[in-house]
This record gives structure tokens, sequence and C-alpha cells, in this order.
């Protein structure tokens, strides 16, 4: 079974069809799936997803594009939300520098940074995983979990993972995961190409990002699980291995990560 660890199902993307999409996974190899907070209410809505699917499980956290209003009391909302059983990690939080001079609400960078550690440090003290975003901004994100290392945050997974094979080394050094969605896909993608071949299978997630990054050749459409066969196979391409493998050993990494 294919294991999604990164999708946004309570997205309006799906309100059309969700629950009929969702009941239609299992039988289509889908046998796990986390969903993953971008906001206070997707948090919320990841844990009600839940609770009425036995096989989706819930991350909750603020995307840093979305930490601009935050305060104290989301922390301890989100430290309610991960009191939750079905609750397996602090997510998708970190750094976003794309679309400054572009986006007139942009968060700056010094407050996205602080939210990051502040969730960094909920984590810590709930001893749960770590969903990473970062776009834009990988200095300041190795550094930052350089240092969240060193303050004993090892289960962590850099989400859509997008940036050269040096950080990708240090990162998986440091015990952490990479997750790879449809982008691994694209034609004239090599950077990916490089990550993947250097990186061992036993440091790779699969990933859809759903609703966004759909694999080729349903780039352009709504994305959802049942696409990820495209990105098993690919990265089996890549690795010079068979799909079974990749499914067997991503899925048994998910488990790991989450402590399922």
């Amino acid at each position: 079974m294919i294991f999604d660890t990164h999708a946004h199902y309570d997205s309006k993307e799906f309100d059309e069809d969700r629950d009929e999409l969702i009941a239609y996974l299992p039988e289509n190899g889908i046998g796990r799936v986390v969903n993953v907070g971008a906001r206070l209410e997707g948090s919320r809505n990841s844990v009600e997803l839940s609770r009425r699917y036995d096989f989706f499980y819930a991350a909750a956290g603020v995307h840093p594009d979305d930490c601009g209003a935050m305060t104290a009391e989301w922390i301890d909302e989100l430290r309610e939300l991960a009191s939750h059983e079905k609750t397996v990690a602090i997510g998708e939080i970190g750094l976003d520098y794309h679309g400054f001079g572009v986006y007139e609400d942009k968060v700056d960078k010094e407050t996205q940074k602080h939210w990051f550690w502040e969730q960094l440090m909920l984590a810590k003290e709930l001893s749960l995983p770590v969903i990473i975003h970062s776009r834009n901004a990988s200095e300041d994100t190795l550094n930052i979990m350089r240092k969240a290392r060193e303050e004993g945050i090892e289960r962590v997974v850099m989400h859509c993972y997008s940036y050269a094979s040096e950080a990708a080394k240090e990162y998986v050094a440091m015990g952490y995961y990479l997750g790879f969605g449809g982008v691994v896909t694209y034609e004239g993608q090599r950077k990916l190409t490089k990550v993947l071949e250097h990186v061992p299978l036993e440091r790779i997630l699969l990933e859809t990002d759903c609703p966004y990054l759909a694999p080729t050749p349903h780039r352009g459409e709504r994305n959802s699980s049942l696409y990820l066969p495209a990105v098993r196979d690919r990265i089996a391409e890549i690795k010079g291995v068979s799909p079974e493998e990749v499914e067997a050993v991503t899925w048994e990494n998910g488990c790991r990560l989450f402590g399922l």
C-alpha cells in the first residue's frame, strides 16, 4: 500500500466530491494519508478528517504565509489539536520567502522565523515529529534546523524538497526525511533527480501536496493520492529498483516517522 504523507483534502478544491474520493482511495492502493494543516482552520479540519476516516491522520500547524497574525493563543489551540489521538505531527511549518516585493501581505522574515521556532518548540514539548515547508529560504531553514537538531528534534520531514544535493545530504545526516511528489516527474527537472540519486531510499517519503503539484501526465489537474503511483514509479526508475520496493520502503519510512 502507498502512504501519502502530505495531503490537503480539506481544501475547497475537494468540496464537491471529498467523501466520494476519499472512500475510493483504499481500493486503489492508498493505505494511509496524513492530512496537513496550513492554517488553524485547516488544522481543525485535518483532525476532523482523521476522526471520520480510519486511514487518515492529522498534522496541526500554521504555514509561514499565514503566521502574520499568530499569537500565543494560537499555540495553545495547536497544542490542544495536537493532543488528539490521531494527530501525528506538527506541520506544516517553516519559512517561505517566495513573493517578497510581489505580494503586499507577505509575512516578513523575522515574524516567520519567530513562529517557526515557537512551533518547533511545541513539537519538542509534545514529542511529535515536524513537517517542514521551505521555499526560497534554504540557508535560513538549514540554520534553524541545525539549531533544532541540537535541541533534540530528531523526527522531521522536509516536505516537497526542492533544494540542492548538498543540503539534502546534511538533512539526511541529521536523520531527517525528504518528501517528494509530482515535481519529480516533470520534464526537464534535473535537480531533484540528482538529489534522489544520492539520498538513501530509507530517507524518502511519498507525498502529493494535493490538490497541488499533480504529476505528469496529469500536470495542471487537481492532484490526489490516486496519482501517487506515477511518483513511485519515477523514483523507482531513478533509484534503479522496483516500484514495489519503493512502495514498501516508503510505507515503512512513513510509519516510523509518524510512530504508526
